[in-house]
């Protein structure tokens, strides 16, 4: 079983498009016509997309975090300079975990709000 996508909402879906492909690399892929409103679909890999619709009141929530709604991403380590230097070029910071593993990850926010997390593709499973 995998995913097939996930939905963010946005109040910008162009800045947040162009954030995700400047920064993960994902590109836009063509979407249905029956949406109803402004959105766009990214391909995260194959067979799995995000998926951006403008909500214009979106706040993100107060548990957007670590310990809190976030998501993971998992990226080979040798991408991790990059692709955290694309995220400076952004303007957004890294975020360092709380909590120690024995692989390496971090944390970013999106212009949106959202959490992400990066992990070392060739991670072994915590135990």
């Amino acid at each position: 079983m995998a995913f097939a996508h996930f939905t963010l909402a946005s109040r910008d879906v162009d800045k947040t498009k162009d954030f995700l492909m400047a920064t993960l690399g994902w590109p836009s892929i063509s979407r249905p016509g029956n949406i109803g409103r402004k959105a766009c679909w990214l391909q995260i890999a194959e067979g799995q997309e995000a998926h951006i619709v403008e909500v214009p009141d979106f706040e993100p929530s107060a548990h957007e975090r670590e310990f809190g709604r976030h998501i993971a991403i998992a990226v080979p380590l040798a991408e991790f300079e990059g692709l955290k230097r694309r995220l400076a070029e952004q303007g957004v910071s890294v975020i360092p975990p709380e909590r120690p593993t024995p692989f390496e990850r971090f944390f970013f926010r999106t212009p949106d709000g959202y959490f992400f997390e990066i992990v070392d593709a060739d991670r072994k499973p915590e135990v």
